[in-house]
């Protein structure tokens, strides 16, 4: 079966992908905030995706990241739409951190890595959106 072609957008903003311990709290601001944030806790850790100017202090912290959103709904018997956005990526050599939820899937770039993403994605024949 060929790949799952889909279209994509940049979101606007840079980003930070943040570690807290396992039973830190989650501030507000970060739960307030309009657009996209991510929040997972797990036994090890509290990881957090937020906007750069959002990062709480004492946090383990990179920023630097860009978010390209796969055009969803997915259903979950859907195979290998992640990955067929994924192989391209990793076949120009673009690290990639990716965000599942129950409608689709996010791709974290850092921010100089961005454009090189999007032309493999493009060449793979996924379709930008403006």
């Amino acid at each position: 079966m060929p790949p799952r072609l889909c279209s994509f957008s940049r979101l606007p903003g840079r980003y930070a992908i943040v570690r807290l311990a396992p039973d830190a709290s989650v501030s507000a601001s970060v739960l307030d905030a309009s657009g996209f944030a991510s929040v997972t806790r797990t036994t090890d850790e509290l990881s957090i995706v937020c906007d750069e100017a959002l990062t709480p202090a004492g946090a383990k912290v990179e920023c630097g990241w860009e978010v390209l959103k796969l055009h969803g709904p997915f259903t979950f018997d859907q195979i290998g739409v992640l990955a067929s956005c994924v192989t391209p990526l990793v076949a120009h050599g673009v690290s990639v951190f990716t965000i599942s939820t129950f409608d689709t899937d996010y791709l974290l770039i850092k921010a100089h890595q961005t454009d090189a993403a999007v032309a493999a994605l493009q060449a793979a024949g996924h379709m930008l959106e403006q």
